[in-house]
């Protein structure tokens, strides 16, 4: 049996600010963005650059109670993790895009890692794993 996560969702205020940050500024991909009529939503749907496997859903609030959770769908807790094949690229392409990095770069035994925010202050980990740590993701320590 395989079984892999195939969507993450995220709330937010509206769907072009989002693709313009996620698209714009961390340079995913737009995989799809589909009005669907009967809901008067979209499906809204961005990855980071190379991602196989798990995607983001950018899901409008559609109440005040969404609305409410955006930027705190965590409790203050680091809600996403960015894997990269290069650190410091990333780091200083988003720092250089107006990024805000609440946690400084630090080495630790499974990679390089900092936090920043996104446009509606959900905390991310931007990693870059060790060899080690991505062969123990794997199941194959």
């Amino acid at each position: 049996m395989k079984q892999s996560l195939g969507l993450v969702f995220l709330v937010v205020h509206d769907y072009d600010e989002a693709i313009d940050f996620f698209v714009g500024t961390l340079g995913f991909r737009l995989v799809e963005d589909t009005f669907v009529p009967e809901q008067s939503k979209r499906w809204v749907v961005v990855s980071p650059p190379g991602a196989t496997e798990c995607q983001l859903l950018l899901a409008r609030a559609s109440s005040p109670d969404q609305e409410s959770r955006i930027g705190g769908q965590t409790g203050g807790r680091v809600f996403l993790f960015l894997y990269t094949d290069d650190f410091w690229r990333d780091y200083e392409s988003y720092r250089s895009k107006g990024v805000v990095f609440v946690r400084e770069p630090k080495h630790e035994s499974y990679g390089t890692v900092a936090v920043f925010l996104d446009l509606y202050g959900n905390m991310w980990d931007l990693l870059q794993p060790t060899e080690s740590h991505i062969r123990l993701r794997n199941g194959s320590a």
